[in-house]
Parts: structure tokens; sequence; C-alpha cells
């Protein structure tokens, strides 16, 4: 019998309520009414299940972004609540996995565990986390805080966070519960396990006062690109959104260079290969034409702007740019040694102004529309297949210049043209997002021990 083809997997990404792009509520087919109506929502994510999606992806910060009083982001700042949203979302699917952005660095690992546990419930074994450890002063001030961690303990924390919160998953095995009527058992006590921790940033008893989720673990995804992140990736992490650099021939060989580093750290971690999916993050701007996507990609350049590109570009960097002049090259250079938000996003910023001199008002037009992939669906294809086959990706984390009708152009006409070539699954085969991912069901610690 023949190995089965393999198969990349897709993630709807919803970067921003209305789209991929920082001004995407500004174009002129954006729903901009719906980013509080559960309707909305609804319509998007059951477009991304009829496209066989493995999952659903909501990005979520906590503040509102406006850190240089430019007053024109604050539109962009709107976003519902992500549990809140997801649970109504699991009764609207069937199918599609549920993935929610939460904060390692202002939250509590049993609060997380326990709404995770009742998602992954509420869905079907449907529900996966995003861990992220949050990089503004914003957010801190939101939380008690005048300043955020510094970049290598909130890693650690999050380390920490991880362990004791798959701990309290584990608190029930998953035969504890016995239900008995008539006996009057509801557990049994030897099955049900306190978890007792006590490290640097946590003291957690347990247990959970969830049982064991359907997926023994929720699916667990991360971005983090900076040495810490990888190290915690290939320790902890189930999926991994990766950069792009560009999308030539170099961005390939660089994608190639950034699978084979996560990868490879995982066999000291006594990981498989297998055990991690890796999916670099693409908008496609979509036109039948070559000429259509031109034209498509001009009207999102020209959605944002230069207040606002300037805003962007100031709340990368950590300093404000706005008195510097927009069609010069940026006069100061960050130290990114001592940076304190996203240290592979200023990489990024940094290598830009090495390798091409740009200027501000093209350093921020490149980094509103990073991820912009414009072309025929052909086109883009292409693309997903070439990094697919040559070690650069294990699928992708698809964002939309705008919604709802960016996802169905894409359903409509990409995804097509990706099960043509047999690179993509026509029918949804398994029932969870572990089934769709080709990930094992975690053992439960405390029954490994019994054995």
């Amino acid at each position: 019998m023949s190995k089965p083809q393999r198969q990349m997997a897709l993630g709807a990404m919803m970067f921003f309520p209305a789209g991929g792009n920082i001004s995407s509520w500004r174009h002129p087919l954006t729903d901009v009414q719906g980013l509080l109506d559960f309707n909305y929502y609804k319509k998007i994510v059951q477009t991304a299940e009829r496209g066989k999606f493995d999952m659903f992806f909501y990005a979520d910060e906590l503040y509102v972004w406006d850190r240089f009083e430019s007053g024109i982001s604050h539109a962009n700042s709107i976003r519902p609540e992500p549990f809140t949203l997801l649970a109504a979302l699991a009764a609207a699917t069937e199918h599609i996995g549920l993935a929610a952005t939460v904060s390692s660095t202002y939250n509590e690992p049993y609060h997380v565990a326990r709404k995770l546990a009742t998602l992954d419930y509420f869905s079907n074994g449907r529900a996966a986390w995003n861990i992220v450890t949050s990089r503004t002063d914003e957010e801190a001030r939101n939380f008690g805080r005048e300043q955020h961690l510094e970049h290598g303990t909130r890693y650690e924390r999050a380390g920490e966070f991880i362990d004791v919160t798959q701990g309290l998953w584990d608190s029930w095995e998953d035969d504890a519960l016995l239900l008995d009527k008539e006996s009057g058992y509801f557990a049994d006590k030897e099955k049900l396990h306190n978890l007792q921790h006590k490290g640097s940033h946590f003291q957690v008893h347990g247990p959970l006062n969830v049982t064991r989720p359907p997926q023994g673990y929720p699916v667990l995804i991360q971005a983090g690109a900076s040495e810490a992140g990888k190290e915690l990736a290939a320790a902890k992490s189930e999926i991994v959104f990766a950069p792009i650099s560009s999308f030539s021939a170099e961005g390939l060989r660089a994608g190639q260079q950034f699978y084979e580093d996560i990868k490879g750290r995982m066999a000291k971690y006594g990981r498989s290969r297998d055990a991690l999916k890796i999916l670099p993050g693409i908008m496609p701007i979509i036109g039948r034409t070559e000429e259509e996507a031109k034209e498509q990609l001009a009207l999102i350049e020209s959605l944002t702007p230069p207040q606002l590109g300037l805003d962007l570009l100031s709340h990368y960097l950590g300093q404000d740019i706005s008195s510097y002049p927009l069609d010069e090259p940026l006069p100061i250079r960050p130290d990114l040694d001592q940076f304190n938000q996203s240290k592979s996003l200023l990489k990024s910023i940094l290598e830009l102004m090495d390798d091409e001199q740009l200027t501000l008002r093209q350093l921020y037009g490149r980094l509103t529309n990073r991820l912009g992939l414009a072309g025929t669906p052909e086109q883009i294809a292409d693309f997903m297949e070439e990094w697919f086959l040559q070690g650069a990706a294990d699928g992708f984390n698809v964002s939309f210049p705008h919604l709802p009708g960016g996802i169905n152009d894409f359903v409509e006409l990409v995804v097509p043209e990706l099960q043509r070539r047999g690179v993509f699954r026509t029918e949804y085969t398994g029932r969870t997002l572990r089934d769709h991912l080709s990930l094992q069901r975690p053992a439960n610690r405390f029954t490994s021990v019994g054995v």
C-alpha cells in the first residue's frame, strides 16, 4: 500500500477583526459595522469550515494601541474577548479548530486551564491555545505594572505557566469518573491528583475542577522567533507561526533555515519532528488576472495614511519617530539586545534597514503589508506548494486583506487549486483538531506513573 500524500495544514487568521492589515477596516468591501456582531464572525468561520481549514485563529491583545497619540489607530483596537467568541462559534461549527490568543504574562494558569478545558469540551475537541507573553508597556499598565516584564523573564514564566496548565489538565485521569448513583461514588479518588506545584513564578495546588479535556491538552501554538521563543517552541509548541522575510528565492532559503532551526532543536526535548507544525503567515491578495491582483494591492497600500504608518513604526521601534523626514532613511538604530518588546519583529526591521536602505515611508509601507502576496489563484497556490514541498512549511496561517470577502475569495479560488494538486484535503477525516493536524493525544503524566 502506498503512503498517503502529505497534505498542508491551513489556519484562517483574524489578525485584526476587519482583516490582516492595520487599515483593513477602511477597505471598501469590509463590513466595518460587524466588528461586535456575532453573526459577522459566524459567517467568516463557517466560510473557513466550508474551505476545510484546520482551524480559525483569533489574535488578541489587552490594550488600545495608541502610544504616540495619533488618534488615528483607535478604530482597529476593538475586538471581542476570545473565550466568549470561540465558545459561541463552537456551537455554530462542527469541524474547524478554534484557537484563542491568551497571554501567559497577564493571566494565571488555573484560569486559563479551566477556560481552555471547557472550550475543548464544548467544541468536542477543537480547542487550541496561542501562547503569547505580550509585548508592550500599554498592556502592563492595565494589570498593575508600569513596565512590561523583561524579555527573558516573561519567557521563563511562560514555560512554567505551560507546565502548570498541562499539570492541571492531567488532574483527572481519563477514566477517573465513576458517576455511580447506586454506590454514591462520583469519582475514583486514586485517579484524581493534586498538582502541588511550587515554582519560581507560580504556586498551584490543584486539582482542576474540569476533567481532562477531550484532546488531553488543547493544541499549543506559539509565534515567537527570538532565541527564547524558539527554545520554548521546540520544547512545548505543536504549531509555530513562522515569519516570511520575502516571497523570493532568498525568502524561501530563509524559511527553510527557520524550519530546520526549530525542528532541529526538538530532539533534545525528546520530541519528534512530526510533533510540531510550522505555519508561515501570508495574506493572499487575489486577482483573477495579474493586473487585477496589482490593482487590489495598490488599493490596500493606499489605505494607510502616513500618520498611521509612522505611529505603527514608532510602536514597533518603541520610540516616537514622527519628527524624522518621511523620504529619508531612519537616522537612529535601536539596540536589539536592550529591546524589551518583540525582538524578532525589531530584528526584521533592522534587516530591512541594512539590506535595502529604505526611507521611512517605504519602511512603514513594507511593515503594514509585510504578509501580502498578490497574484492569481494559480500563482498563490504555486508559492504555497513550493514552500510546502521544499521544506519551509507544513502549511500556512492565512490572513485576508478584508473580511468577510477576502476569505470567501480564498475558499472559492485558491482552495480548489490546492486540492487539485493534492496538497490539501477535500474533506475532514477526523473529529478533533489533533486529528486534522495528525498530532498524537498526549498521555496523562499520572497514568504513566501508575503503569
